[in-house]
């Protein structure tokens, strides 16, 4: 399993399960450039071939919901810290 460190100077993630999936509630406390960075992941898994790996929401005031099917829960954590919203990731 992976495990995950962020700056809570820039951002807040709640990770849940929803159903069968993990649903990750992201607020942005850092601006706009990190809104992009939010924008990036989307964009990586909106351009894929898989429609259902992972669903996107953005909401007023900075707030995002992921909704990532278990398969791609690596793949996100991935993507998040290739955008640089995650300080760490590592395997426990």
């Amino acid at each position: 399993m992976l495990s995950y460190t962020y700056d809570a100077s820039q951002l807040t993630i709640q990770e849940s399960q929803n159903g069968d999936d993990i649903e990750f509630r992201i607020h942005v406390l850092g601006g706009d450039a990190v809104d992009g960075q939010i924008k990036g992941v989307q964009h990586d898994f909106e351009n894929n071939h898989v429609l259902t790996d992972v669903l996107f929401y953005a909401y007023k005031n900075h707030d995002y919901q992921f909704i990532v099917r278990p398969d791609f829960y690596d793949d996100f954590l991935l993507s998040l810290m290739k955008h640089r919203l995650l300080t760490g990731l590592t395997w426990t």
